[in-house]
């Protein structure tokens, strides 16, 4: 799903202009963004939580040359998936019913006219 698409069903369901609706999803995605920033974690329920993790700063090597490196400190961006979203990806689909007639893609539909 790409971001227009959040903003279509914005449109379809509420009704919204499509101006509206990107500004909607834009405020929102913005925030978001605006929080995670400032190193604060987001947690959406049913969905799951974004969390800003701190990396220590450590002595790296030049595979190709041996160098060593100091590599700085950085932040990292984690997403972990609530139960709710998790048991639901999880599940298994629903089975479609199996009708009399098979379908043969050489012979046709198996049926006669």
């Amino acid at each position: 799903m790409l971001k227009s698409d959040l903003i279509n069903v914005l449109v379809n369901k509420k009704q919204m202009t499509q101006k509206q609706a990107e500004a909607t999803v834009e405020t929102i995605f913005e925030s978001m963004k605006d929080a995670l920033c400032r190193g604060e974690n987001i947690e959406i329920r049913g969905l799951g939580a974004f969390h800003v993790k701190n990396y220590q700063g450590y002595q790296g090597r030049n595979p190709k040359t041996g160098q060593i490196i100091p590599v700085k400190p950085k932040r990292g961006l984690l997403f972990r998936t609530g139960k709710e979203l998790r048991d639901r990806v999880n599940r298994p689909p629903p089975q479609t019913p199996q009708s009399d007639v098979s379908f043969d893609p050489k012979r046709g539909s198996g049926g006669s006219y």
